[in-house]
């Protein structure tokens, strides 16, 4: 062993440790790998970052932006929808469609996305079912993991894997090459959950289990006083309101009323506009006023401005939802807004969103607020559009957002253009089965058409990626070159040569599998096929056997992250809603660890042979 790969392996060794104490971020312990590579000489400086140039990177990121439109134009929210309706009152239906529909759907979108999609769902089925979360939060997490199983594009390390082998010279996998075994496993998941669950009821508290249910409009309408408060008045023909600014207006001072939405005919349509401090009346519209002065004569207010009284359906806008958002924002410790009041602020003006209630010490503040001043540690309740709201969530020097309310998961913004999104991901997934394109070159087009459709704008796609794992497989790429280049790769080889070599192919796919699960323990999936898939392949032309059997072991290795709730991100999401600790997800997910890796090394041979 030379002096260099000792230094790669322990610079491995301290990127792992980070990993796992997870006290700096992943995606800069990446950079740093960068430039450790070449400010040591290992790797020149075109080797460190050959990452940022392949492919797959690209098709990755393309993905990510696949799925937000799948998402924005309301689709995935409808599949939730189904699933609920069609689960009825039966646990073991529901589980079984659950986990049929997340796995389908993680095959073409994120599945941390499609687990965040349904936390929700699964939290208002078991409420309506009155059964513990615990019992299908966790199938939700194995249903997304056995995703990755589904298509080549449904996970990144089925694309590094990929990568990998047409980088040793060979062809690479088709689209649907894994499926059969994904199917497999899926039928063998829902097995053993329909088993399993009865090892997870009942883990948590009630207290705990209120603890994570998701807040809704009525919560918030309760919480914060609003009963009685909601007025919806249309604006007559001479109204003095009309073609003047809602800030010159200063109808919050005269009248207490603060309008948080105007509904607007355009176009032969009413639709929602936003309530800025610029925003000018038109006639015709009709205002949603929030009247925080009880004292106020509404008779004598509307008959002032010439506002005429419309119905009103549902609480404080509740029927609203979908156009007018809440949300509770917290201020923090460094905030600017501290000690101002939200008139000094221009709160309206600069956020376009309305205050309409603040709670301290637990308790909501009543009477008009935009003279309250501000103090840390305050709670304040914002309504206005869907869209301002969730921006709200990058302006974190002044204040973060704590939650966003259940019926947020009914809001797509573009849900008028989901037959287009369905035609998008259709044609990608044609293109990527005919294999004449490349599958980069199919997920831009979707993504490019997606956007000339709008399906997404440019602002959501570029959110819509998660560069953190971006930047995580660029890092780590450098460490299979390194390996390569100081000989690691030829020393792993010769180990499972002396160990596994003797006995056969299949003991050999055996030993990766339970090489690449071991790793996965304390690095990410992504991160552990980057370093596992040149082994593989390195190990199948030692044995002179055909590469496919054990880059495919590897891909569903991978994937098969269940032992603990940080061997992925979707299992640390499920934790606190399943009321999980660290040895529910050892207890349930070794055992199926075990049959998966049982079943893959007699099902992949015969897919793949040898």
């Amino acid at each position: 062993m030379n002096n260099e790969l000792i230094w790669v392996l322990a610079l491995l060794l301290i990127a792992i440790f980070l990993f796992t104490t997870n006290k700096v971020r992943m995606d800069v312990v990446a950079l740093l790998v960068i430039i450790a590579f070449v400010l040591s000489g290992t790797l020149s400086l075109p080797e460190a970052t050959a990452g940022f140039s392949d492919p797959n990177v690209l098709l990755i990121a393309a993905m990510f932006v696949v799925g937000e439109g799948l998402v924005r134009t309301g689709i995935a929210y409808q599949v939730g929808e189904w699933l609920m309706r069609a689960a009825g009152n039966s646990e073991t239906r529901m589980l079984v469609l659950l986990m049929v529909t997340v796995a389908t759907l993680g095959a073409i979108m994120s599945s941390t996305g499609v687990v965040a999609i349904f936390i929700p769902v699964v939290l208002n089925v078991s409420q309506r079912m009155k059964i513990s979360p615990s019992r299908l939060m966790m199938p939700l997490s194995f249903a997304a993991l056995i995703s990755g199983m589904m298509s080549l594009v449904a996970t990144p390390p089925n694309m590094v894997v990929n990568s990998e082998l047409v980088r040793d010279g060979a062809e690479g996998f088709g689209f649907f090459a894994v499926t059969p075994v994904g199917v497999v496993v899926l039928v063998l998941g829902i097995g053993y959950m329909l088993v399993a669950r009865y090892w997870l009821g009942g883990g948590e508290t009630s207290h705990e289990r209120e603890q994570w249910k998701r807040r809704t409009f009525r919560d918030l309408i309760r919480d914060y006083r609003l009963t009685g408060r909601a007025r919806r008045l249309a604006v007559r023909p001479g109204s003095p309101l009309i073609g003047q600014r809602l800030d010159d207006l200063r109808l919050r001072d005269r009248y207490g009323a603060n309008v948080v939405g105007i509904e607007r005919w355009r176009k032969f349509r009413r639709v929602m506009v936003s309530a800025g401090g610029n925003t000018e009346l038109r006639q015709r519209d009709v205002l949603l006023i929030d009247m925080s002065a009880s004292e106020v004569d509404l008779r004598q207010f509307c008959g002032e401005q010439q506002l005429e009284p419309m119905v009103l359906r549902g609480e404080y806008f509740s029927e609203q939802a979908r156009d007018v958002g809440m949300a509770e924002v917290s201020l923090i410790p460094d905030s600017e807004l501290v000690g101002k009041t939200l008139r000094q602020v221009g709160f309206r003006s600069r956020y376009g969103v309305n205050v309409v209630g603040i709670r301290r010490n637990a308790e909501a503040l009543a009477g008009k607020l935009i003279d309250e001043e501000l103090r840390l540690g305050d709670i304040l309740l914002v309504i206005g559009d869907w869209k301002l709201i969730r921006q709200l969530q990058l302006k974190k020097n002044n204040f973060i957002v704590l939650n966003l309310p259940a019926e947020v998961d009914d809001v797509a913004p573009a849900v008028s253009q989901a037959p287009h999104a369905l035609f998008c991901l259709a044609l990608m997934v044609a293109m990527m089965l005919t294999e004449q394109i490349p599958n980069p070159i199919a997920a831009l087009v979707a993504c490019v058409l997606m956007g000339k459709f709008r399906c997404i704008d440019m602002e959501s796609a570029y959110r819509a990626i998660h560069w953190p794992s971006l930047v995580l497989i660029v890092g780590m790429m450098p460490f299979a070159l390194a390996l390569q280049k100081t000989g690691g790769i030829d020393l792993v080889v010769r180990l499972l040569m002396d160990i596994s070599g003797g006995a056969g192919a299949h003991v050999m796919l055996l030993s990766l599998f339970i090489l690449c699960s071991t790793i996965g323990l304390f690095i990410s999936n992504t991160a552990t096929a980057v370093l596992m898939a040149p082994i593989a392949v390195a190990a199948a032309n030692e044995m002179a056997v055909s590469p496919y059997p054990f880059a495919m072991i590897i891909a569903i290795a991978a994937s098969s992250a269940f032992m603990t709730p940080v061997s992925s991100p979707v299992n640390t999401l499920v934790l606190g809603p399943g009321g999980y600790r660290f040895g529910d997800f050892v207890r349930i997910g070794v055992p199926f660890t075990l049959l998966v890796m049982a079943v893959s090394v007699v099902l992949v041979p015969l897919l793949f042979p040898f």
